[in-house]
């Protein structure tokens, strides 16, 4: 039998135009998990908001806040009070005319761990990510926790194997997305099918090449042309999805996770052991050229 599990929870929900209320919706959803036996609550990306980077407007800078802030103190004496840990998405205003897409980390006594800044910022139709957020300047990040040690990426950055590998290097014993992201409203069926299954796909790699587990947590509902697409999910150590919530209905699941089984990954499956680190340098490169 193995001794080294964690009860991780997630909080999939759609929200509204009002922060206090999504904010209270959220406080409830944790609440949720931990009633189920969480120890480490993950929450979408921006819970406090609609995903307002959808259009470009001076307007929504009005959301941002100090991280730590408002919301780190009422989540730290959350997790104080259920002895969770609380992975929260936060709009950060580091300074005026400097904002950030954070993550902060809340340990299960509400001590606050620290917080990692997105590195990787999207610019496509939908999603003007650069008009708001400037890029990390944190580096990457782990978290040792009461239950585990976490690294926490954000969305874009799920596209990115580097980040994840980095992430892993650094000692991280599960990966966790906040994420937002969904399909056009007009999309056809297959396209959304096929989006949602590379987005799931990078991911699991993720845990195939790292031998860790993966925890995604998405939005749903529909917010001007998109349609979130929900679908967060568990992925163990080599990849295969443990669990999935569903595309539309909201969800708080909790899900046991057995950190010992990224030993045997590991030792079985060693690509950590083989890797050619003596030939990687070319990776630095924006593109290789023909000489």
């Amino acid at each position: 039998m193995s001794n080294r599990t964690v009860n991780v929870g997630i909080v999939q929900l759609s929200c509204s135009n009002d922060p206090a209320s999504n904010l209270q919706k959220t406080i409830a959803g944790v609440r949720d998990a931990a009633a189920k036996g969480a120890k480490i609550v993950c929450l979408q990306e921006l819970f406090r908001s609609l995903y307002f980077c959808d259009v470009e407007e001076y307007e929504n800078f009005k959301l941002a806040e100090s991280v730590p802030g408002p919301s780190t103190d009422i989540l730290s004496g959350l997790a104080a009070e259920l002895g969770v840990v609380i992975i929260a998405s936060l709009f950060e205003k580091r300074a005026s005319g400097l904002y950030h897409n954070t993550t902060a980390v809340l340990d299960a006594d509400g001590t606050y761990l620290g917080k990692y800044r997105k590195m990787h910022i999207p610019d496509d139709p939908g999603y003007y990510e650069k008009f708001y957020f400037t890029p990390g300047d944190l580096g990457y990040k782990v978290f040792k926790t009461k239950f585990a040690t976490i690294g926490v990426l954000i969305c874009w950055d799920q596209w990115y194997p580097e980040a994840a590998r980095i992430t892993a290097l650094m000692g991280a014993e599960m990966l966790f997305y906040p994420t937002a992201i969904g399909w056009h409203v007009e999309q056809d069926a297959e396209t959304n099918e096929d989006q949602y299954q590379a987005w799931q796909t990078i991911q699991r790699s993720h845990s195939v090449a790292n031998g860790i587990p993966v925890i995604s947590v998405n939005r749903v509902g529909e917010e001007g042309n998109m349609r979130f697409w929900g679908g967060s999910f568990f992925s163990n150590a080599f990849g295969k999805v443990i669990y999935q919530a569903d595309h539309i209905a909201e969800e708080v699941h909790v899900e046991e996770i057995d950190l010992d089984k990224s030993e045997r990954y590991r030792t079985h499956w060693p690509f950590l052991r083989d890797r050619r680190i003596d030939s990687y340098s070319p990776i630095l490169k924006r593109f290789i050229d023909e000489d």
